[in-house]
């Protein structure tokens, strides 16, 4: 029994064996037949235009494909063939319809080197077939059908996907480019077309709504013709396709728009006055309208989007475009001509706005209790009272760019007033912005014309004196209309202003510089005034006191009516004083002058005098000049020791000692005792009256 019992387990355990190699096997052929059955069914569908189908047999027959070669020890040289086999059909089935797909949606493009014009993009044409042909009627609707195989396939990503590229480029850019482009549909019997017509713009930009409204016209064909189409989802994704379908499209694409949207519309459309803020409110509601429209036909999820967010973060987009404005329109004042000028005298008034008194509260209660103790108390006041132009700007010119300039400042500031606090505060550090901007760039965009051009540079220097005088009541003016922020200290503008008036006076005195040099190297070709009997000598020398002479009317004649008169006299009285010092210190270094050399020193010496006041002509009006030509002795320093020293050239011995009086005299206020002992030498014979006289010179 034992025995027959072990020869029966044997038995067994062999033809269990068996039977599971024959399950195993049946399963292959089973898949293998189920395989050739999805082939075969694939074909059948394929030939009917039943995509759908003949897709989702594809699907089963890749299935039976992945489970066979799952097998571990039936490695069955079939199966590559079958592999290949399978992926030729596919191939064929995306061929198939590809060729579908591109009756469906038809683009018609004009050619690539035009597509960027308008004229060229007028003529973009989508069609989209609505009705599907007799022999395909059986098939149901072939959007559906297609859109459906290629979602089975796995390849409906990659075709929407161009798709929505084409869409972007062609229509949707486009219509948010050119305000004058409208989209245009027209419905025929069996295709619906979208197309453009071109219509005269009335603004450089469409305003948001009507960009919106395009777009939405176009994401409504497409809902309507292309993508809500009822389609069978396969067994291993129940979602509804028709929400897929739009919300991958959606995905790809929205992006993209809203990014060009933001930046060719809402960008635009941002005001650049605070007045137009309230007015804004309309196009944030248009903004919420079109993403609800968008979400509605299931392009959009339910997020706000970045196009939202950027609508409705409207003040801060005010306030830097409008930061970006200010700066650009001041970098091009400051890049302009300087030598436009306009004239500032102390009553003219700049167009500057009229503020408002600062407010009621502590400011007014602080005012009634001065007023109170003024009318109580014995009134000490200095019946001296001062003039009204005492802190005013004096006559000169500035450029007309400054002027505006400063009319930007108060203007921007003013707009402040007005603006939220985080648009005011970034307002005001813009004004400061642009007196930082001029602290750069204008010294360095007009440096080689204000080291040449004596007239522009003094231009420049009332230019810097004028924002100077204006920056330091700037703050103080919108003190208590600015945002509290600004209000405790922080709104001002004084801590500019030497920065501007060193800036001013740093290049005037620089050419100034420049005019002393040129005065002194004319003067140097006078030959040291020595030898004066010779003819070529004196010629040198009367030349060369031409030359300065002329050079001085001419900065006379360009700095007339630009320089403050007080500036104006300085800076002439300065720059013939050089001349004249430059003169005394020739003539008094000569160790021998004959009589006909002091009269021809004396001579040059009167031309000076007599031509030198008439280069002081601070007003076109003449005869209000002859004033500051009489003052001559109080702008040049060395006026009266230069008179001194005429006399002493035509003087005796007796006319200098008296002249000098025991170091008492005029002539001692004007020369040392060792510079008229050197004239005394150099004009006089070695006799015992010119020894007597040098004793008296102590």
């Amino acid at each position: 029994v034992q025995r027959d019992l072990n020869v029966a387990v044997a038995e067994f355990t062999e033809l269990k064996q068996q039977l599971e190699r024959d399950t195993l096997v049946l399963s292959i052929l089973k898949k293998l037949q189920e395989f050739d059955t999805a082939l075969k069914e694939y074909n059948t569908a394929l030939l009917e235009k039943k995509y759908v189908a003949a897709a989702q047999q594809l699907e089963k027959a890749r299935s039976s494909l992945k489970m066979l070669e799952s097998r571990r020890g039936f490695e069955l040289k079939i199966l590559k063939a079958l592999g290949t086999e399978l992926t030729v059909q596919t191939q064929n089935m995306l061929y198939h319809l590809g060729e579908e797909w591109q009756k469906l949606a038809v683009w018609k493009l004009p050619s690539s080197k035009e597509s960027s014009s308008l004229e060229s993009v007028v003529h973009s044409e989508l069609h989209l077939r609505t009705v599907p042909s007799k022999e395909e009627e059986i098939a149901g609707p072939p959007v559906a059908s297609v859109l459906q195989a290629f979602a089975v396939l796995g390849e409906l990503r990659t075709k929407l996907k161009i798709f929505g590229q084409l869409l972007l480029k062609h229509i949707l850019k486009p219509l948010i480019s050119y305000p004058s482009l409208q989209p245009f549909t027209e419905e025929q019997s069996d295709v619906f077309i979208l197309r453009f017509k071109s219509e005269e713009p009335s603004l450089d930009h469409s305003s948001p709504m009507e960009v919106f409204d395009k777009i939405k016209l176009v994401f409504e064909v497409l809902h309507k013709y292309l993508l809500n189409v009822p389609l069978e989802q396969p067994a291993e994704d129940k979602k509804d396709c028709r929400v897929k379908l739009a919300e991958l499209l959606g995905d790809m694409i929205w992006e993209e728009l809203s990014d060009y949207l933001i930046q060719n519309c809402l960008v635009n459309s941002i005001p650049t006055n605070s007045s137009k803020l309230e007015q804004y409110i309309e196009v944030i509601k248009a903004t919420e309208e079109f993403e609800k429209a968008l979400k509605n036909m299931q392009f959009l999820k339910g997020d706000t989007t970045d196009l939202l967010k950027y609508a409705r973060n409207v003040n801060s987009h005010f306030a830097n475009k409008k930061c970006q404005d200010v700066i650009v329109a001041a970098r091009n004042l400051m890049t302009s001509e300087i030598h436009n000028t306009i004239k500032i005298m102390p009553d003219s008034c700049v167009a500057l706005p009229r503020l408002p008194n600062p407010g009621a509260g502590d400011h007014l209660k602080t005012q009634k209790t001065s007023e109170l103790l003024h009318n109580d108390t014995v009134n000490l006041e200095n019946e001296t009272k001062l003039s009204q132009h005492t802190f005013s700007l004096p006559t000169c010119r500035v450029s007309s760019s400054v002027a505006k300039l400063m009319e930007l400042a108060y203007q921007t500031l003013l707009e402040a007033t007005a603006s939220t606090d985080q648009c005011c505060i970034q307002l005001f550090y813009s004004v400061r912005n642009i007196f930082q901007l001029f602290y750069d760039v204008v010294p360095t965009y007009h440096k080689e014309n204000l080291q040449k051009l004596p007239q522009l540079a003094a231009i420049h220097h009332n230019n810097c004196m004028y924002i100077a005088h204006h920056l330091l009541t700037l703050g103080h003016q919108f003190r208590y209309r600015l945002t509290n922020i600004l209000c405790d200290g922080a709104a001002t503008f004084v801590d500019l202003v030497p920065g501007f008036r060193r800036l001013g006076m740093e290049c005037f005195l620089a050419q100034m510089r420049v005019q002393k040099g040129e005065i002194l190297e004319r003067l140097s070709s006078a030959r040291n005034f020595s030898n004066m009997d010779d003819e070529e000598n004196y010629r040198a020398a009367n030349k060369a006191i031409r030359q300065v002479l002329h050079q001085l009317k001419r900065l006379g004649k360009v700095w007339q009516d630009v320089l403050p008169v007080n500036v104006y006299c300085k800076a002439m009285g300065t720059l013939l004083n050089t001349a004249l010092s430059e003169i005394v210190t020739r003539i008094a270094a000569l160790e021998d002058i004959s009589a006909e050399d002091a009269d021809r020193l004396y001579s040059l010496c009167r031309t000076m005098v007599e031509e030198g006041p008439r280069v002081f002509t601070p007003l076109p009006e003449d005869d209000k000049n002859k004033k500051y030509q009489e003052e001559v002795p109080v702008y040049v320093q060395k006026w009266m020791t230069f008179k001194e020293l005429m006399i002493i050239l035509q003087a005796n011995l007796q006319e200098i000692v008296d002249q000098w009086a025991d170091g008492k005299g005029p002539l001692a206020a004007e020369f040392s005792a060792a510079e008229v002992k050197s004239l005394i030498r150099a004009l006089f014979q070695n006799t015992e009256r010119r020894a007597a006289a040098l004793a008296k010179i102590k």
